[in-house]
């Protein structure tokens, strides 16, 4: 992270839920999900009215590592001119022994069935419409806006079987690691396709999944888009959204069937961000 120092505000209270059984103060159901972190400056006094422990001591708790006093804007600096980039922390190594270290590439590794959940969970079982959510990752508010709204939401694993007759709606989260991975999703959701009586929304990882199912190519981005105020160009009308970005792989556009078309163009690098059904 690059902010000059994290931690101010302290962790809130991790077992705070909801009406619907979902944590208050946190996007996902438990744990960390980074493997460790890297901060400037870390506070160990933290002031905010939901503090409940330090960040330091939050970490410690579940067992994943962190380290302060790091020049975080040069580490930014070898990033911009790399691309993204392995590392690791290591602790007092001389210089001369780093040329052996290994790196573990999180590429490899099947990300999404790591994160996803391992059964069917329901939230708000008697609204309406019913939303199946597959669970690539999601954070937790996406759930949230949908039960708001008085939809009743189905959340399956990223390898759940579909079955169209249990949901009106099929929703894709987002998620980390490459798409091309997830082929036991992208089956399910050419299935659903198929019958083409089902409306699908994807965001982010979910908006690839759609793409690839429906025969698109995606690849690995230098850097990803990644902020909070990324503007985005609606094709139809050519209006410019601001939108939150968090991928590292994108959708090619050129590989679009004759049918589909882009719906989102990022205006910083043109890439896509939405694919529509004409």
């Amino acid at each position: 992270l690059t902010y000059p120092l994290i931690g101010n505000y302290g962790v809130p209270d991790e077992k705070e839920l909801d009406e619907h059984g979902l944590p208050v103060n946190f996007e996902w159901f438990e744990g960390i999900t980074v493997a460790a972190l890297v901060v400037g400056e870390v506070c160990e006094s933290p002031s905010h009215w939901r503090t409940r422990q330090t960040l330091s001591r939050w970490m410690e708790d579940h067992g994943v590592p962190g380290i302060s006093g790091i020049d975080t804007r040069a580490l930014t600096k070898k990033i911009r001119e790399n691309g993204s980039i392995l590392g690791r922390i290591v602790y007092e190594m001389p210089a001369a022994n780093v040329q052996i270290l290994t790196f573990a590439d999180p590429n490899l590794r099947n990300l999404v069935a790591e994160c996803s959940v391992k059964e069917q969970r329901v939230f708000n079982a008697s609204g309406t419409p019913r939303i199946c959510a597959i669970d690539c990752g999601l954070k937790l508010n996406q759930i949230k806006c949908l039960v708001a709204r008085g939809a009743r939401v189905d959340l399956v694993p990223w390898n759940y079987a579909l079955k169209e007759e249990e949901f009106d709606g099929l929703f894709i989260s987002n998620g980390p690691g490459d798409p091309v991975v997830c082929k036991d999703t992208v089956t399910q959701i050419q299935k659903v396709l198929k019958n083409g009586k089902k409306p699908i929304f994807g965001i982010c990882l979910g908006h690839q999944l759609l793409a690839t199912a429906i025969g698109c190519k995606t690849y690995k981005m230098k850097y990803g888009n990644r902020g909070h105020n990324l503007p985005c160009v609606h094709n139809d009308t050519g209006r410019c959204f601001m939108t939150s970005q968090n991928h590292g792989f994108a959708v090619d556009s050129e590989t679009l069937p004759a049918e589909w078309e882009p719906l989102f163009t990022n205006a910083n690098d043109n890439t896509n961000e939405g694919t529509i059904k004409q």
